[in-house]
């Protein structure tokens, strides 16, 4: 105990304890100033600091496995940027980041010493467009939403509107084979009541189809604008849901034709008056 006492009270060691209370105290305001943070925030965490200085910084990033997703929203995704180190990368909390996309379904962090990571996704392949309350998704297969339809990079797809309608897209897809020439005429498919499938048009008219074999009524409807060119006609709706008859709702102005025709007709059969 006196060995110690004489050692501390010895030269030099006040001068040590008071430059370690000056840098503890220094180091102190520097975090509850925020400047540690900001400090990080620019140029990365001490530890990340010296591992790039000794070589394992990240100078490359492959991206592979990625179709509908830019490079540019993966890397922001990760966080990954010139503030890290390859040594002390956290591939758990940089592969969760891209599990919470919407259209990654799966994907894998590799790091290759000493200074190049390896990312590589699995995306949810979009199949459709399903709208429903006014918001417009784009699904999966299974009718799954993937995330919001936000650009134009899924306009090419299906669209089915519709409670339930995202969950019948094989019935849908079916109703568009089975459309041949009128395929490229088809706007969308909305469920009604989740029962029967409308078409709606690309010209704006409606094709009420039968809950009990659609694809009948439409390859009858085929063959009606084959020989008729029924669509062309000024008509809002087409109801094929009686079998062997087709119900057609004009337009204003063609209804007003039609009646003033019959009158005229009606007239001429009853002679003068």
């Amino acid at each position: 105990m006196h060995r110690i006492l004489a050692r501390l009270a010895g030269p030099g060691v006040g001068v040590f304890f008071a430059s370690t209370l000056f840098l503890v105290t220094g180091a102190y305001g520097v975090v509850k100033g925020g400047h540690y943070d900001a400090f990080v925030a620019a140029e990365g965490a001490p530890a990340d600091i010296v591992a790039k200085a000794f070589g394992f910084g990240i100078d490359a990033v492959t991206i592979a496995g990625q179709t509908e997703l830019a490079e540019a929203e993966i890397l922001a995704v990760s966080e990954i940027g010139p503030r890290n180190s390859l040594l002390f990368l956290d591939v758990a909390k940089v592969r969760e980041r891209l599990r919470n996309l919407p259209l990654v379904k799966e994907a894998s962090v590799t790091k290759l010493y000493p200074n190049r990571l390896l990312i590589e996704v699995e995306e949810r392949q979009p199949f459709a467009l399903w709208q429903k309350g006014g918001v417009v998704n784009v699904v999966a297969a299974d009718g799954m939403p993937i995330d919001a339809f936000r650009d134009q990079r899924f306009i090419h797809l299906p669209l089915v509107v519709g409670a339930g309608a995202n969950k019948r897209l094989d019935e849908y897809l079916a109703l568009l084979e089975a459309a041949g020439d009128l395929r490229e005429r088809i706007r969308a498919g909305m469920l009604v009541s989740q029962r029967h499938w409308t078409l709606k048009m690309t010209n704006g008219v409606d094709v009420l189809l039968p809950e009990i074999d659609p694809a009948a009524a439409l390859a009858g409807l085929v063959q009606l604008q084959r020989t008729s060119r029924i669509l062309d006609k000024d008509v809002i709706s087409l109801d094929l849901r009686q079998p062997g008859r087709v119900v057609a709702r004009l337009t204003e102005d063609a209804a007003a034709a039609r009646a003033e025709s019959l009158s005229h007709k009606t007239k001429s059969k009853g002679g003068p008056t």
